[in-house]
This record gives structure tokens, C-alpha cells and sequence, in this order.
């Protein structure tokens, strides 16, 4: 007799086991039903750390891998876990669909627009499961607070705001001999080669322009798509930014101050952060977002959203969520139940590509100095030859980017 379906193991590997590969692994052991079959990381010291991990986690032990092409030619593999840093998503991920596997990609989708469109494409062709970590479209407060607003009883909405403030924590930013155990030349991968310092490297990557692309790319577009969601928009027509480096020049390369207004169709959304001042006057808004609706406003963060009515004196209504800490585990099992159903996952392909797109395109916008509009159709930034460029990085040799438009 065989076994129930949902009792059948789903072999997987992961690539990229540093910190947010190895969460997402835990989810996927937390999930259940899960054989971690392989794992491969350019870091010696993260995949000793991550084989123990695994090991002791499900008794037996993965296969190990410094090249992600030899993993996915892994006999048996059935669907992988892409954590690198975003510069080197691309590649695994069409390689992996060229394999026929199904994916879990953390966001952001890739590190440039024309990536994320030979990335769609071929997802597409594939036919596979694909889940982009978005995590926070499990959010129980994210979810009622959407209900809300649609319900119409805020009104129309006039604007969002949308922030997340928060003083960085920095590592060394001298230049020094990367340690040991890490192939450098292999991390920067299709990216330029930077020199190695702690604070572009292992999770302080973030911050850095030519692998992370900054905090709004990289925390911001959480909350970003979550409000996409929340309006039922797809991408905006026109954006502008600005920013700069006021408290944090010499130590990291992305904007530590930025404010970046979204026009969508519904209503604007602007964007801000700061890096620096954690003592906020009131750091219970310092992540969230704010609906300011023609009756009344609605602030949606982690674990909690509230009604604030416009009426003078009424009292605001707040709703607490006991959950905040359970998005990453289910999105993980909606991920793995897809993969046994054959179903859609929660956040699609054409999903995480209009996130990620918007808000590389803040980034182009600061870059460049300029209003961008944007053709939603044709994925074009007409009439700004320099906005236009920055749509694809070329890649280093031999690495070639996928995109052959």
C-alpha cells in the first residue's frame, strides 16, 4: 500500500546556506515532509554550519556542493531553495527551471528589471511551482487590514505612506583579505568584483549598491508589495525619488535617507526611510503603512493594524495579531502543499516580478535624478535614455546576463 501523498517526502536542496537559507530550510523542516538532499554554498564555513544543521534536524545528512550546477544535476532532486544574495538569483533560478524543478526564491526577485523578465519568461515555460518569498502576504494583520480597506468603510483611499526606520547596524567597511573560507571572486559572481570589507559581504550585503540595491530593494519591498496587494495594483505609471548619504558616507553605498512617491492608479504611495535615529518619537508606526482614507486612516505593521477615524475625538480601534512570527513558516507550507498539489502558490512569478520591479525602479529614479513614466505594457521607460540603462547591468565575463532583448 502506498503512502498518503501528503506523507511523501519532497527532496530538496538549498542554495545559498547562509542566514536566511538556513530560516527558510527550518521552515521547510518545520512544515514537514521534507528530505534535504543536498546544499551548496561558496562559504566552507556556512555549509559545515548548515550540513550539521540539516543533519541533526533530519537525521541523515545532505550532499554538499560549492557549484550550483552540480546540485541541480542531483538524481532524485525534485524542488530548490534559492537564498543567495540577489545578484546571483538569476542564474540558479533559470537554471533550475531548465531542469524542470520547482522553486522557492527569496525576494527580491532578481537584482535587475531585465533579469526578472527572463526569469518570468522562462518560469513560465517551465510550468513548475514557483514561490517568491514574500512572506508578508501570510500576515494575519496584513490580510484583515486588506479585508477593511476593501470593505470601502475607510472611504477611497487619497494616499499611502509606506516606512520603515531604522538605525543599520554596520561591520568593518575597511578593505582587507576575505576570510579563508570564502571564494570572493565566486561570491561576486556576475557582479562587478568589488574589493572584500565585512560590510558589503555576509548579511551586510544589503546596503551595498552592486549586490543588495538598498534597503528599500531589500526590507521596503516587503511592505511595498503588501500594499500592492492591499490596493489591488499592479505597477505604477510614474515615479520619483530622492535621498542621499547624510549619517552613514564612507560605509555603506545605498541612500541611508530616501523618500520615493509611487503614482498608481488608485493613489500615490510614497516610500521613506532613515538608517539612522532608532530612538523614534513614536516607534510603533516606524515600520508600517499608513492608508489615509477620505473617513478614515488604517495602519497595518507585523503584528497589529489599527482604524483611526477622521472624526474629531472617536476612538481609534487596534486589532493585536498573536501570528506575526508564523508568516515565513507558512508561506514555506503553501510553497511545499503547491508542490504536492500541483496548484498556484500565493505570491506567482508575474507577482514578485511587478514588486521587485517597482521598487528597483525608486532606485533608477534616484539614480538618475528624474521623474520616471513607466509603459506597464511594453516595460519600457520611454523618452530617459539614462533611467532606460539602468534597467540591465551588463554582466562580468564569462558570466552573460539572460536577458536577450
Amino acid at each position: 500500500m502506498t503512502a498518503p501523498a501528503q506523507e511523501r517526502k519532497i527532496r530538496i536542496g538549498v542554495i545559498g546556506c547562509g542566514w536566511y537559507g538556513m530560516v527558510d530550510l527550518k521552515a521547510a523542516f518545520d512544515a514537514g515532509g521534507v528530505d534535504c538532499v543536498a546544499l551548496c554554498d561558496i562559504d566552507t564555513a556556512h555549509l559545515d554550519a548548515a550540513v550539521a544543521e540539516a543533519e541533526k534536524a533530519q537525521g541523515s545528512r545532505p550532499k554538499t556542493f560549492k557549484d550550483y550546477r552540480e546540485l541541480l544535476d542531483l538524481p532524485g532532486l525534485e524542488a530548490v531553495i534559492v537564498a543567495t544574495p540577489p545578484h546571483w538569483h538569476a542564474l540558479p533560478f533559470l537554471a533550475a527551471c531548465r531542469k524542470g524543478l520547482d522553486i522557492y526564491c527569496e525576494k527580491p526577485l532578481a537584482y535587475d528589471i531585465r533579469e526578472g523578465q527572463a526569469m518570468g519568461a522562462a518560469a513560465e515555460k517551465s510550468g513548475r511551482v514557483i514561490q517568491i518569498g514574500f512572506q508578508r502576504r501570510q500576515s494575519d494583520a496584513v490580510q484583515q487590514a486588506a479585508g477593511y480597506i476593501r470593505s470601502g468603510a475607510p472611504g477611497r483611499i487619497v494616499q499611502a505612506d509606506v516606512q520603515i526606520h531604522y538605525k543599520a547596524a554596520m561591520l568593518d567597511a575597511r578593505v582587507q583579505a576575505p576570510p579563508a573560507t570564502l571564494d570572493w571572486e565566486l561570491w561576486c559572481g556576475p557582479g562587478p568584483k568589488l574589493p572584500y570589507r565585512p560590510n558589503a559581504a555576509h548579511r551586510s550585503w544589503r546596503l551595498e549598491a552592486a549586490v543588495g540595491n538598498g534597503h528599500l530593494v531589500d526590507w521596503g519591498i516587503h511592505l511595498i508589495d503588501a500594499t500592492r496587494v492591499i490596493l489591488g495594483e499592479s505597477m505604477p505609471n510614474a515615479i520619483q525619488a530622492m535621498g542621499g548619504l547624510y549619517a552613514l558616507k564612507g560605509q555603506i553605498t545605498t541612500p541611508d535617507t530616501l523618500t520615493a512617491q509611487f503614482d498608481f492608479d488608485r493613489c500615490p504611495v510614497v516610500w521613506r526611510h532613515r538608517l539612522w535615529g532608532a530612538s523614534e518619537y513614536s516607534p510603533e508606526v516606524s515600520n508600517g503603512i499608513f492608508f489615509y482614507g477620505e473617513k478614515e486612516t488604517v495602519f497595518v505593521t507585523d503584528n497589529k493594524w489599527m482604524v483611526i477615524p477622521s472624526a474629531k475625538g472617536a476612538e481609534r480601534r487596534l486589532t493585536e495579531v498573536k501570528t506575526a512570527g508564523e508568516s515565513g513558516l507558512r508561506h514555506m507550507r503553501n510553497f511545499l502543499e503547491c508542490v504536492r498539489s500541483r496548484s498556484k502558490p500565493l505570491c506567482r512569478i508575474q507577482d514578485a516580478f511587478q514588486s521587485t520591479a517597482t521598487v528597483q525602479l525608486g532606485m533608477i529614479a534616484c539614480h538618475t535624478g528624474s521623474r520616471i513614466q513607466w509603459d506597464r505594457q511594453k516595460l519600457d521607460i520611454p523618452g530617459n535614455p539614462a533611467a532606460q540603462k539602468l534597467l540591465k547591468r551588463e554582466y562580468r565575463p564569462p558570466y552573460r546576463h539572460p536577458y536577450a532583448g
